[in-house]
């Protein structure tokens, strides 16, 4: 059984991911450096070498490709787009919803190219904000607000949630 981490950049993906696998005794892959790897390249400079819809076609690819087990899986902010990559993450774990508001997202937030967020030309964080969260909630299977929860409670509520998990 895995564990796969969704939400807005900066939600915590990551960090609660590492995090999260040491409490439940399992592996962590953060598929954003999987995809760094596969593509020998930085996430900034895939989409400015690939654009917008050339990278999410790259981070769907590799998401559906992933095979892991026993796994806390935290995804990139734009992994929702990819309807193949859901699809099978749905199929060997359960999405877990990091949930936060627009203003604790934009706060923990710096330079979004620099962070290799994909934005469409023009558009602003509260778009990007307002595009994503229903594809977020489309696909968790468990949602967890965030927005006042220390780092060690949010571990808690899933590890609570998905029933104790292998600890």
């Amino acid at each position: 059984m895995n564990i796969i981490l969704i939400g807005m950049p900066g939600c915590g993906k990551s960090t609660v991911g590492v995090v999260l696998a040491k409490a439940a005794n399992m592996d962590f892959i953060d598929s954003d450096l999987v995809i760094q790897k596969r593509m020998g390249a930085k996430l900034s400079q895939l989409l400015d070498e690939h654009g917008d819809a050339g990278f999410r076609a790259i981070e769907n690819r590799i998401n559906t490709e992933l095979d892991a087990q026993n796994s806390v899986i935290a995804t990139g902010g734009s992994v929702v787009y990819g309807e193949d990559a859901m699809r099978h993450l749905k199929e060997i774990g359960t999405i877990v919803y990091l949930r936060l508001s627009y203003s604790a997202i934009e706060d923990r937030l710096g330079d979004l190219h620099a962070r290799g967020v994909t934005i469409q030309p023009g558009w602003t964080l509260r778009d990007l904000y307002n595009e994503r969260c229903p594809l977020y909630e489309r696909w968790a299977d468990m949602v967890i607000d965030c927005e006042h929860l220390r780092l060690r409670e949010v571990v808690a509520q899933i590890i609570t949630h998905i029933g104790g998990l292998n600890t």
